[in-house]
């Protein structure tokens, strides 16, 4: 024991000796942070722009998994994966890398709108910042009114307690939001459900015709299992789960 912890120290001595002297032959870029007073108006409004940033960069995993379709992409891919029965195959880094490039691919039209109008312009001076967020924000905005169901936009603008609003644009974002998500995950269960329909009718004609052969001790899982993947190939299941969720947002 005392040997092996030697030879891991001596390891490590020499590899961080090898990346000093790796580092000494390359030239890296110095960085320094200095803490101060502003000496004018503009470094105040600088400094206040790179917190925003930086809060807007930390809050940006649950912007994305609050406004987009990733919510409901990311919960019926892991329907698929229970109603298979397959553990963790695919694993939990491949539902959710594909649950995010399909995300991306059915909010691409939100996406470039947004540059177009929004982005692009502030860039060029033409529009503020306030100007750029709202036309950004009309856009999420848009793109959630049309996945939201107007039972669960009543629910929460009653537990608000504000008043009810005469139009869509009157709807606080923040009562919008939730009720998108709330909305979401009702739509992500329904299609889940049907997606569980066909394997449950395995599972049931497979115990039952174990029960029938008198195969009391053999689990009916095992094999279910196979027809299940045979099923899912034949009907070329992750082609029909991808159209089938692209779809439900049109």
């Amino acid at each position: 024991m005392k040997k092996s912890l030697k030879i891991i120290f001596i390891v490590a001595i020499i590899m961080m000796t090898s990346v000093c002297v790796y580092a000494q032959n390359i030239p890296l870029p110095s960085v320094s942070l200095q803490f101060g007073q502003a000496d004018s108006p503009k470094e105040v409004n600088l400094t206040l722009q790179i917190i925003f940033l930086l809060t807007i960069l930390t809050l940006a995993p649950a912007i994305v998994i609050m406004v987009t379709s990733f919510t409901r992409i990311v919960i019926v891919l892991a329907f698929v994966r229970h109603a298979l029965a397959t553990q963790q195959i695919p694993p939990n880094q491949v539902l959710i890398a594909l649950a995010l490039f399909l995300t991306f691919f059915v909010m691409a039209p939100i996406i470039n709108g947004i540059n177009e109008d929004a982005f692009q312009p502030y860039l060029d001076g033409k529009i503020s910042q306030s100007q750029a967020l709202d036309e950004s924000l009309d856009y999420l905005r848009e793109f959630m009114f049309k996945q939201t169901r107007p039972n669960d936009l009543s629910l929460f603008v009653d537990l608000s307690k504000s008043p009810r609003p005469n139009t869509l644009k009157d709807v606080p974002t923040s009562v919008l939001i939730p009720a998108f998500v709330v909305s979401e995950l009702k739509t992500a269960f329904q299609i889940g459900f049907v997606i569980f329909i066909p394997f449950l009718i395995i599972d049931l004609v497979v115990a039952s015709t174990l029960i029938s052969m008198g195969m009391l001790l053999l689990p009916p899982i095992i094999v279910s299992f196979p027809f299940k993947i045979l099923l899912f190939i034949m009907v070329d299941g992750w082609h029909l789960i991808t159209r089938s969720l692209v779809y439900s947002f049109h």
